[in-house]
């Protein structure tokens, strides 16, 4: 038996196989032990005769047509009918895979007898998941966080699959996904997450093609198939009565997303009246009918106004709180910025403020919690609104984005939500705590890969939640205070860091609009524009110098990245190779004999990122004599006059030949 079947349903996809088809053909699990079947759902250009081709060239690549369906369901099922793998990894055309994914996915599954198996995603299309923060062997549906990823894209057990009889709705059935995903929780036994690989990147498509359109036609009837989803699950679960309650929770992500969207921005704010308005009374009626009470209360503050909205029927009021809830902001600040034991750390502090720049409040009252007043202005029927519990369902979290890959990281640590006192009668929810980003382990327990890094949050505070880049008050487009850092790997970590160079550059900064970005390797910014602008006084002995950067390790064996020095100036200048050695100190080493005339010469450090001198002036000097390198100077470093006279004494050809007549030492 094949270890997995990759099921890949496509219509008029075009170019857009050539872009997939290589992510799926190029797997690190070997090509006899898996196959990719695609189903042309009845295409009308040329996708079938590149899908021939490919199938003519990948004997594990197999083709199947059928009259179009209009919806990627149907051939999603006639795929599963011709699996032979032991799994099953759903893909669609326009999305790619990560080089180890299946290897990765299958192992995972295996290795925990997992009927369903999530692999982290990567994608432009939806933030983040928390749900990938971690990798979680075996889990069931109790762990409700598994509602945060319903798109179909998992690799599922194929006998599982056929016991269960899970089959996606065919035709144009908007919201398939959710149906198939949640009745295969609702009776899985193990499903596991890989967390620390990305598995499946899913991309917005150039031209649009892969977002959904037309959404609420009367054609793919929407709110008639959420109702199907949130029967699907009260069958599947035991009714409960406290907002805690199993069935509560899950049925939580339905009202939030596909009903309570309706009322809320940006499409409320967006959409024309004429429209919106049918989908806010049909909202309201799948509200009322198809969700228990608990589920409404089970909501945090401001998402609780706006049920409460929705289900009274109040357009008008809905959108007067969604044209006061869109200015909102997330305001983030950062302090102590610093590099420790080769980890970038930080104080950091979120809250939320109001379109006016004033925190979003609550305010105290005979013992009560209410919601500010100022954002529930102009809301009818609203001029109070306690909040018994501030901190339901409130959460932050840092996440760092690799911005050439659309890979996102958890750094380490959790931020604390607080109540924090403002003045007298007022009181805010924010988030705070200590950032921690090791550049050597982020990157699923590997290292960061070479390229720019950007560190967000995201906050979800009172109901109202936010993904917004970390800014501090450093001065844009500069180095952060902590400096660069030259970091070297140890122990598990080791191997992957020699991979990329061994000793590896890392240089926090401000960006041009003041948010915190890590660059490794020198993508963009460049540590001889650092050290030239720093003020380094110091002198080493021979070919070494300490330099003004942050490190770790150091010690026999202590990991190097290889560089050049240009030194000399004009046409005499002269560049030989040298290094960069991560310690305390880290140490810029020049050795072996070099063709520059005696003299103290500016030294310029080119980096395989780097191989032009920076503007910003020499990170060095170095006394040449004889043909080597006998000290190398900070440039700020001024030599006694004794050093200065000998320096020039021995560099003189005349008083060098002397003292050789007399056989004196050089």
């Amino acid at each position: 038996m094949l270890k997995v079947s990759v099921i890949v349903p496509v219509y008029n996809t075009g170019r857009y196989i050539e872009e997939c088809a290589p992510s799926l053909l190029d797997q690190s699990l070997p090509a006899d032990e898996y196959e990719v079947i695609y189903v042309d759902d009845g295409s009308t250009d040329d996708t079938l005769s590149r899908l021939r081709k490919l199938a003519a060239e990948h004997p594990n690549v197999s083709v199947h047509t059928q009259p179009n369906s209009g919806w990627p369901g149907k051939p999603r099922n006639v795929g599963m009918k011709h699996a032979r793998g032991e799994y099953l990894q759903f893909v669609d055309h326009d999305d790619t895979l990560g080089p180890e994914a299946l290897e990765r996915l299958y192992e995972h599954a295996k290795r925990n007898r997992a009927d369903v198996v999530l692999g982290k995603m990567s994608s432009t299309m939806v933030r983040p998941r928390r749900l990938f923060r971690h990798t979680v062997d075996a889990c069931t549906i109790d762990n409700d966080e598994l509602m945060q990823s319903m798109s179909p894209h998992k690799m599922l057990r194929r006998a599982f699959v056929e016991k269960h009889g899970l089959q996606f709705p065919e035709g144009p059935w908007i919201l398939e996904d959710l149906l198939f995903v949640s009745a295969a929780y609702l009776v899985a036994e193990r499903i596991a997450v890989l967390g620390d690989y990305p598995c499946y990147y899913w991309m917005k498509r150039d031209d649009g093609g892969n977002n959904t359109a037309a959404r609420f036609s009367e054609r793919h009837d929407f709110f008639g198939n959420v109702r199907r989803v949130v029967r699907q699950i009260k069958a599947g679960t035991e009714p409960g009565e406290g907002v805690d309650d199993l069935q509560n929770r899950l049925l939580h992500r339905n009202y939030h997303v596909e009903v309570l969207s309706r009322a809320r921005e940006p499409e409320i704010l967006n959409v024309a009246p004429q429209e919106q308005r049918p989908r806010f009374e049909a909202a309201r009626r799948v509200a009322l009918e198809e969700f228990p009470p608990a589920v409404r209360e089970g909501l945090p503050a401001v998402s609780r106004v706006r049920a409460e909205l929705l289900e009274r029927g109040d357009f008008e009021g809905a959108l007067e709180l969604a044209k006061r809830t869109r200015e909102i902001k997330a305001r983030t600040k950062v302090t102590d910025l610093r590099w420790q034991a080769g980890r970038l750390v930080a104080d950091v502090t979120l809250d939320l403020v109001r379109g006016d720049g004033e925190p979003l409040a609550l305010v105290e009252r005979d013992g009560r919690l209410l919601l500010d007043p100022e954002l529930l202005d102009g809301v009818p029927g609203f001029a109070q609104w306690e909040v018994p519990d501030p901190l339901r369902l409130a959460y932050a979290e840092l996440v760092v984005k690799d911005r050439d890959r659309e890979d996102w990281w958890y750094p380490e640590g959790d931020l604390e939500v607080r109540l924090e006192p403002l003045d007298e009668g007022r009181v805010q929810v924010l988030a705070a705590g200590r950032m921690c980003v090791d550049p050597a382990t982020l990157a699923g327990g590997r290292p960061l890969q070479r390229g720019v890094h950007d560190v967000w949050a995201f906050v979800q505070l009172l109901g109202v939640d936010r993904l917004v880049r970390l800014t501090g008050d450093g001065t844009p487009g500069t180095t952060t205070d902590a400096g660069p850092a030259l970091l070297g790997t140890t122990g598990a970590t080791a191997e992957a860091g020699a991979a990329l160079g061994g000793a590896r550059i890392a240089i926090p900064y401000w960006t041009g609009a003041g948010q915190l970005a890590l660059d490794m390797d020198e993508r963009q910014r460049r540590l001889a524009d650092d050290l030239g602008r720093v003020t380094n006084a110091v002198r080493g002995r021979g070919g070494v110098l300490p330099l003004p950067l942050a490190s770790q390790g150091g010690g026999a064996g202590a990991a190097s990245a290889p560089v050049r020095v240009r030194i000399g100036e004009g046409k005499s200048a002269t560049t030989v190779a040298a290094e960069l050695v991560a310690g305390q100190p880290p140490l810029l080493r020049v050795t072996g004999r070099i063709k520059a005339p005696a003299g103290r010469w500016p030294v310029a450090l080119l980096t395989s990122g780097v191989p032009k001198p920076s503007d910003a002036g020499p990170v060095a000097y170095a006394v040449v004599r004889d043909g080597r390198v006998v000290r190398l100077e900070g440039p700020a470093y001024r030599a006694p006059a004794q050093l200065r006279l000998r320096d020039a004494v021995a560099g003189n050809p005349w008083i060098r030949r002397a003292r050789r007549a007399l056989g004196l030492k050089r």
